[in-house]
């Protein structure tokens, strides 16, 4: 990786930071969360509210909206690479994702990343909660050499007490509290700085199977496998914030700090704690899925509250998105509430309410309050703002889409910062492009593995159809033959030259 350019490069925005102590950072990251979960956002188009997010609204109302935010892909694991890096899902060696926990990371070591950019400008880093995509572990029977995931269910032969390699700590993190797979998937553990943390004092590596789960009124949403003998998802998610509260409570003046947060709510299992911070979660909504956006909700509260009581959040930079678009559950969806909001489609679609998500950015005194922003986003714009926001000159061979959304932030300009969006729905293999509100949906031969036969499935002009009503696939209308030509062309020419998308 070439050398940060650590410089003042950003007209308009140095002399607001030398004039001042560095802000502190903090990047929240939802998983599974849709632009309907939080309240502010349903509130624009209903006043049925099924579940309020108060914590989550306030944040919406002291600072920055953006409603036309997309995750780069419709699924977790593709989105967790392109935000951590700045780079579209494609530029990885598994555009599509990379699922477990043993796998190879996409991340290589001369990369770019959130942590290493952040702590090159000083910063104290740290990362809570799901990784998402692959790290290293050693093989059980020869810890000098790296466990390679077999196409196995149960994996057995890997030593997980600790993480042997491409975690938190190789990119740029100084602390971490780990979740290699979230909840979802093993090994079925914590780590903390990248060493098996043991849940219990009576704490051992054993079997994590669905008998045992069972009990624990928890439905394995992956695989049995490996694990800490007392997990229990239920407990997860307030171990995971308070150990993100002793952070904030134990940062100094001295160093400004950076938090990437990657919730593990609300991904399945649902397994809401029964009360958090005095707030009783469980069995408080229609449906745990709910019960666990209630959860998450609680759990910006404490941070929140945390910033305040340490006297620092008036110098806290607060940015709030998810991986991909919300969960269809049907208990859920029988309730009235819609998590993605008047969009058709959720989680792993193309369709808008696949990849939409919620955006909100909080800095006290900087950004102004209850404003809201329409210019197309995408969440790995996180790295290209964070980059501007600490006066780094990014390197040309890195972070290849991320653009910087400091000057809409700050309110000095509000013009486009992607020529046109690309990103990617999950296993169903397509992709998007959106240029001037057309959005074009092309599908991948999914029996192709060179990913070069493509064909235009689905043609919608968002700013008319904003629902993508299938009555209005402008597809095979002879008037837009043109527009999908050029759309598919400019989605493979892109792609084939390696081109930034980002202005």
């Amino acid at each position: 990786m070439k050398k940060l350019l650590v410089t003042a490069c950003f007209i308009g925005v140095s002399a607001v930071l030398t004039a001042q102590q560095k802000p502190n950072v903090i990047v929240v990251l939802a998983d599974d969360i849709g632009i309907g979960d939080v309240s502010y956002y349903r509130k624009m188009h209903s006043d049925a509210i099924i579940v309020e997010t108060p914590a989550l609204d306030q944040l919406a109302k002291e600072g920055m909206v953006f409603t036309d935010a997309h995750s780069p892909a419709a699924l977790c694991a593709p989105s967790r690479y392109a935000i951590m890096t700045g780079n579209n899902c494609y530029r990885s060696y598994a555009p599509w994702g990379v699922w477990g926990a043993y796998q190879p990371s996409p991340i290589g070591p001369d990369q770019l990343t959130l942590g290493k950019l952040m702590k090159s400008a000083g910063y104290r880093t740290a990362f809570f909660g799901k990784w998402g995509f692959g790290m290293d572990f050693f093989r059980k029977d020869d810890p000098t050499k790296i466990y390679v995931a077999p196409r196995k269910h149960i994996e057995l032969d890997v030593d997980i007490r600790q993480i042997a390699g491409k975690g938190p700590i190789q990119n740029g993190f100084d602390y971490s509290l780990t979740f290699p797979a979230g909840i979802q998937n093993v090994p079925y553990a914590v780590y903390e700085n990248e060493k098996w943390m043991p849940l219990t004092p009576n704490s051992e590596i054993g079997y994590i199977s669905q008998e045992n789960m069972t009990k624990l009124g928890v439905k394995l949403d992956k695989d049995e496998g490996l694990g800490d003998t007392a997990w229990d998802p239920h407990n997860m998610g307030p171990l995971l914030v308070n150990k993100a509260l002793d952070f904030i409570e134990n940062s100094t003046e001295d160093q400004p700090f950076f938090m990437y947060y990657c919730s593990l709510a609300v991904h399945l299992p649902h397994t809401p704690s029964r009360e958090l911070n005095a707030v009783k979660i469980a069995e408080t909504t229609p449906s745990h899925h709910l019960d666990l956006v209630k959860e998450l909700d609680v759990q910006m509260a404490m941070l929140i509250e945390t910033l305040k009581k340490k006297g620092i959040y008036e110098n806290t930079i607060i940015l709030f998105t998810s991986d991909n678009g919300g969960l269809l559950r049907k208990e859920t969806i029988s309730s009235g509430h819609q998590s993605n909001d008047i969009y058709r489609g959720g989680k792993n679609q193309a369709y808008e309410g696949g990849q939409r998500v919620p955006f909100i950015a909080s800095w006290p005194g900087k950004i102004k309050a209850g404003t809201m922003s329409k210019v197309p986003v995408l969440g790995l714009d996180v790295l290209g703002t964070l980059a501007a926001i600490t006066n780094q000159e990014i390197a040309e061979n890195q972070a290849y889409d991320s653009a910087n959304l400091l000057p809409i932030l700050l309110g000095e300009n509000s013009k486009e910062v992607h020529p046109y969006l690309m990103n990617q729905s999950g296993t169903g293999r397509e992709v998007m492009i959106v240029e001037d509100g057309y959005k074009l949906i092309i599908a991948f031969d999914k029996k192709d593995k060179t990913d070069t036969t493509r064909k235009p499935i689905a043609l919608f002009n968002l700013k008319e159809n904003s629902e993508e009503n299938e009555r209005q696939n402008l597809i095979h209308n002879p008037n837009y033959k043109s527009k999908v030509k050029h759309l598919f062309s400019t989605y493979n020419e892109t792609r084939a030259a390696g081109t930034k998308t980002k202005i």
